[in-house]
């Protein structure tokens, strides 16, 4: 009875993280409560998992990850990169992927992606080449970069804290580099060599020819003894007519929409609507429609400006709320004018859309108020050329030198790793290259939540007999044909896993199964975890993954040319893995 509960709830977890009806880190917590209240876990053993030192050391990497990017250090190095010039589309691609992975080896990649796309895009622009060309090399490039170090990827911590829950050795820090450097050499030749001739040649359009927007904006002027003369701006007879207001002129004084503003004769109302409501303004007394729709010119002048504005962050408020519940023009003091997502510019009812990662945002502001999006760890800007955020030199090489002692200190076992990372992230806070509110919104609790939890789920796996069950399936189906088909087996369901799910959960999920086989067939279970480990990194066919995310809207990709480039790429690795994981570590 246990083992069908455990593997119905394995099921459903599988179902939700993929359709995201619900938060990942919510799934988790609800797995945690019915494994509590049917007995297969008590509480001490179902919150391990989140007292672990794996915890300790994912949190204290986000802080001093947090700490570079706050300190400018990681933006002068995407400036550095965005300045290269008078070199060959190989030797550039080839720059790019070295610079990311590198970074990424120490970093969270979905992090080092979000920096990194505004560079490019400045790069790209100033080079006249197709951003197309650069954006998905990049995310392929932050992700593979992720396998040469423990702390390259959270899937990594999580796994080396698993096996010692299961009494095995942890994974050292550069343990991995050798195979990690395999793979990621691979994937970088790969896309130098082959992969760019997959890749798109998008042309990049005008802001406002991509957004489609002289379709839905137009002027409206208020003329004498117009019934709206005294109305707020919002709540008005245009507003109830679900038109919406994007910005009001008066005497050359452009006004964003506010509660206190009120309409007066003459005023021009840009607003943004569909044919058939602009046909009934045409048909309001009070108020006339102007003859030409708004250009360029217009809608940019010196004081207001057009930007494109990147959601970088899966744990912002902004995800999973509309517009106007997140209160955006109050927060930013920008208009949201349209929103681009996988290829399609969604500018119809803007306010009902709920955001996403990697969504694009067409926003309308003063120049001051764009520029100070670059302090947001929730948006980038894309639309302009990369201007990076001031460098504080001091504060940003005592990051890096804490950063570099804790790496050393772990690696040489001076003291235990997550001693070491929690040291660092201390000394970031302290020497204010971090403040203390910064430090705690720089952690992302969903994914710690969903690692812990994972753990757990591990255990009652464990301990109710699944992992036995599935264990004994797997080696009476496939003994006949060998221990490395076996390991094999799970290699290619892991890849398969990770595009529902996240890397870590797949990993956690197969982990435990894996294990368990490994021990009925006399096998080396490190093999296996770290075969399963490295593998939930290696899925390039699909742009789901975080990183890819980031890139899908500002590169203008459509599914099939991540289909294209990284299929063949992804069994490329899935091959070397098979091969180089005995090798390293023999079966």
């Amino acid at each position: 009875m246990e083992i069908a509960l455990v593997l119905g709830l394995l099921l459903l977890a599988i179902v939700l993280f993929a359709t995201e009806k619900l938060s990942v880190d919510i799934v988790t917590l609800i797995l945690l409560i019915v494994l509590i209240l049917s007995n297969i876990l008590t509480p001490a053993e179902a919150f391990a998992g989140f007292s672990s030192d794996f915890i300790v050391i994912l949190a204290s990497i986000f802080i001093i990850s947090g700490a570079l990017r706050e300190t400018g250090v990681l933006d002068k190095v995407g400036g550095k990169l965005a300045n290269l010039s008078n070199v060959s589309p190989g030797i550039l691609m080839l720059s790019v992927m070295s610079v990311t992975g590198t970074i990424s080896a120490f970093m969270n990649n979905t992090t080092v992606t979000a920096l990194f796309v505004g560079p490019i895009l400045g790069m790209c622009r100033r080079l006249n080449i197709s951003a197309s060309k650069l954006l998905m090399p990049l995310a392929f490039a932050s992700i593979l970069g992720g396998t040469c170090t423990l702390i390259g990827t959270s899937t990594n911590v999580a796994v080396s804290g698993y096996m010692r829950q299961m009494n095995l050795p942890a994974i050292g820090m550069f343990e991995i580099l050798p195979i990690g450097l395999i793979l990621f050499g691979t994937g970088t030749l790969y896309m130098v060599l082959i992969g760019r001739h997959f890749l798109p040649n998008h042309i990049d359009h005008n802001l406002t020819d991509e957004y489609a927007i002289r379709e839905y904006l137009s002027e409206v002027v208020v003329v004498h003894g117009s019934p709206l003369i005294g109305q707020k701006i919002i709540g008005s007879n245009l507003s109830r007519m679900d038109i919406r207001i994007l910005k009001l002129i008066r005497n050359k004084t452009q006004f964003f929409p506010h509660p206190h503003l009120e309409i007066e004769a003459g005023d021009m109302l840009l607003v943004e609507a569909k044919i058939d409501q602009l046909i009934k303004i045409k048909e309001t007394n009070g108020i006339q429609i102007k003859a030409d729709t708004l250009d360029d010119i217009t809608i940019q002048t010196d004081g207001i400006r057009l930007a494109e504005v990147l959601i970088t962050n899966n744990e912002s408020e902004l995800v999973g709320t509309t517009i106007k519940q997140a209160g955006f023009r109050q927060r930013y003091g920008l208009v949201v004018l349209a929103i681009y997502r996988h290829g399609q510019p969604l500018v119809d009812k803007i306010s009902s859309i709920e955001l996403r990662l990697g969504d694009l945002l067409l926003v309308q502001g003063t120049s001051e108020r764009i520029q100070a999006i670059k302090e947001s760890r929730d948006l980038a800007i894309i639309g302009e050329e990369f201007t990076p955020i001031k460098y504080r030199e001091k504060r940003g090489f005592f990051s890096i030198i804490v950063f570099m002692l804790a790496v050393i200190a772990g690696s040489l076992g001076l003291a235990p790793l997550s001693v070491c990372f929690l040291t660092a992230a201390v000394l970031a806070v302290i020497s204010k290259s971090m403040p203390i509110e910064k430090a705690y919104t720089s952690i992302d609790w969903r994914l710690l939540i969903l690692i812990g939890g994972m753990s757990a789920f591990g255990t009652a796996m464990e301990k109710s007999g699944a992992s036995d069950f599935l264990a004994a399936h797997v080696v009476n189906l496939l003994e006949p044909l060998g221990v490395i088909f076996i390991m094999a087996g799970f290699i290619i369901l892991t890849v398969f896993l990770t595009q529902p799910m996240s890397n870590a959960a797949a990993a956690l999920v197969v982990l435990p199964i894996a294990l368990k086989t490994a021990e009925e067939l006399g096998a080396n279970p490190r093999s296996f975890a770290i075969a399963i480990m490295l593998a939930a990194s290696v899925s390039l066919v699909t742009p789901f993954e975080p990183s890819c995310i980031l890139v899908y809207g500002p590169g203008k990709y459509k599914f099939f040319d991540f289909l294209k480039t990284g299929s063949i790429l992804t069994l490329i690795l899935i091959a070397l893995l098979i091969f180089f994981v005995p090798y390293f570590w023999p079966l």
